[in-house]
């Protein structure tokens, strides 16, 4: 089964889906079944209840009021392959109230500066924001760049981290 839950945020209402308390997915929407749809098929096949996530929603809100490391404490699982897996890891070891470019995560990830490609693509498929903060992704010639949620959600979680 897994379990949804809406949490109200600044920039917009935050569904986060989680399957035997490991959040499987994670997106600014208010509708769970969104986030759903991007699953895997396997995940698919289980039904999607509402319910209470507890730990993961309220990090959420203490990620909202300041403590802007309350999302690294909760467990996130998502597919991909093992390349792809050590850029999700490297995302979530880029500390909260800093940024880095797609190269400079490449290279987090073991990669070559070269990969900034794949580091791109890594975020563009992300399943589970801002917990896998892609957010703190920017591109070496200035700017935020591109957000799946919009530029205007990104500059405010970049914001709201620097803030804190």
């Amino acid at each position: 089964m897994i379990i949804t839950q809406t949490v109200p945020t600044p920039v917009g209402p935050l569904a986060l889906l989680a399957r035997d308390g490991v959040l499987v997915a994670a997106g600014f929407t208010a509708d769970p079944h969104e986030m759903f749809a991007r699953l895997s098929p396997s995940l698919r096949a289980l039904p999607l209840r509402e319910g209470d996530l507890g730990d993961a929603a309220e990090a959420v809100r203490e990620y909202l009021d300041g403590k802007i490391d309350a999302l690294d404490r909760i467990p996130v699982e998502q597919p991909g392959t093992p390349t792809r897996q050590r850029l999700y890891e490297a995302l979530r070891s880029v500390p909260a109230g800093t940024t880095v470019s797609y190269a400079q995560l490449a290279e987090k990830a073991g990669l070559p500066r070269t990969a900034a490609r794949a580091a791109g693509s890594a975020c563009a498929q992300n399943l589970i924001a801002p917990f896998v903060p892609c957010h703190r992704v920017l591109p070496s010639t200035g700017g935020y760049g591109s957000y799946y949620y919009g530029t205007p959600v990104k500059e405010w979680l970049v914001a709201h981290e620097s803030r804190a």
